[in-house]
């Protein structure tokens, strides 16, 4: 198996032919400065590949180093006005097919960042670079079906006669922070289930007073990130083995990540204390108008105070107050029992195969692998399901 996002071409264009189609580059050659430009000025925000992150991810996470990325420049050949990182679908799958697939960012949303003032001009390079690099097909995985960004790919493929074809997809939970946060939560929840949490709250303040903390600076976030992680470990994540700080490379990569994401007011640690004891505890990126709840910790000894909830009735309060944040994304996965019944908004998500030529066989072929192995690991999943129960 050739693998064809390592084998192609990966040396950084000059200026003088940056703005011709290009085989992908390794990710870490990606100048930080146009990166983080693009991020601004991108058409769907997608804090789990700002450069910050997806640096920390690609340097050391566990089985999602070492990325490669395919990237658009403008017609001066001095903006980057596109990127979308990528693995092979051999490294993602074990398929050995000429397909690229989204590097995944250790986040469950993998929208490419395209450039909102050339979206069409950005879309048809990306692609044109996947086809230069021998590829006959696009895997995107966890992207938004009716985002902006999926939105400008389908126009290019409109354009000569292809159509992306939907291979899963769900819908995941959202917040829409424009309201007014206890309206928000009164209207979500009722008055009965607000009620009752309250009363749970209150049996939490015999453990000393009630705090919801934030943590913005990298002074304050250092800390506040190792109780997290430590909440993290000591739940059911840690008895999985799952936990961030349980995998070297995991932890170094978290520990990276957030601080410096931390440095440019993308990145918040999210606390709610008893007393001097942190009950729960939240990661939150943010990106232009959007929050991403990317992960939480309780401690399970308070479990019958529902603090992952409190925490979350908080933090909604916390994303309704900013004016700076129109929405949040749960990253959560489907129909989640914590967040779903808080944050309902909704909006699909799903993996997509990305036709790059007309009346290709190949992509019948790729499709149809996938499809294979798609089947067999939601089997290895119900098995796993039931040894565990």
């Amino acid at each position: 198996m050739v693998d064809i996002a390592q084998q192609a071409a990966i040396h950084p264009a000059s200026a003088s032919n940056a703005g011709a189609a290009r085989a992908p580059v390794p990710l870490t050659t990606i100048d930080p400065g146009q990166w983080r430009a693009l991020a601004q000025r991108a058409i769907e925000p997608n804090a789990y590949y700002l450069p910050a992150w997806e640096f920390a991810v690609s340097a050391s996470a566990r089985g999602r180093a070492e990325a490669s990325a395919l990237s658009a420049f403008d017609a001066s050949s001095t903006r980057l006005i596109g990127l979308m990182p990528v693995i092979s679908l051999w490294r993602a799958r074990k398929i050995p097919l000429p397909a690229l697939v989204s590097a995944h960012p250790y986040g469950t949303l993998c929208s490419p960042l395209i450039d909102r003032g050339l979206p069409i001009e950005a879309a048809a390079t990306l692609l044109q670079q996947a086809r230069d690099a021998g590829a006959h097909a696009l895997v995107l995985t966890d992207v938004a079906l009716d985002g902006a960004a999926m939105n400008a790919l389908r126009q290019i493929l409109s354009r000569t006669g292809l159509k992306p074809r939907i291979l899963s997809c769900y819908v995941r939970a959202s917040l829409d922070a424009a309201q007014e946060g206890e309206t928000l939560l009164r209207e979500a929840l009722g008055s009965r289930k607000l009620k009752e949490l309250r009363r749970q709250r209150h049996r939490l303040e015999e453990h000393g007073p009630v705090m919801f903390e934030v943590a913005r600076k990298p002074d304050e976030i250092r800390p506040a990130l190792e109780a997290f992680l430590q909440l993290e470990a000591s739940g059911w994540k840690g008895r999985r083995g799952t936990a961030l700080v349980q995998h070297a490379g995991d932890a170094t990569f978290i520990r990276r990540a957030v601080p410096a994401l931390a440095e440019t007011a993308q990145c918040e640690v999210v606390t709610l204390r008893a007393g001097t004891t942190p009950v729960a505890a939240g990661i939150v990126l943010r990106h232009q108008d959007r929050a991403f709840f990317f992960k939480l910790g309780i401690d399970e000894r308070f479990a019958r105070h529902s603090p992952g909830v409190q925490l979350t009735l908080d933090l909604t309060r916390h994303l309704c107050a900013d004016p700076a944040i129109s929405s949040a994304d749960s990253t959560a996965n489907a129909d989640h029992p914590m967040i779903n019944p808080i944050w309902r908004g909704r909006f699909a998500i799903g993996d997509v195969l990305i036709p790059l030529r007309r009346h290709d066989p190949m992509v019948a072929v790729i499709h149809g692998a996938l499809s294979a192995h798609g089947a067999v690991y939601a089997k290895a999943r119900r098995m796993v399901r039931l040894l565990r129960k």
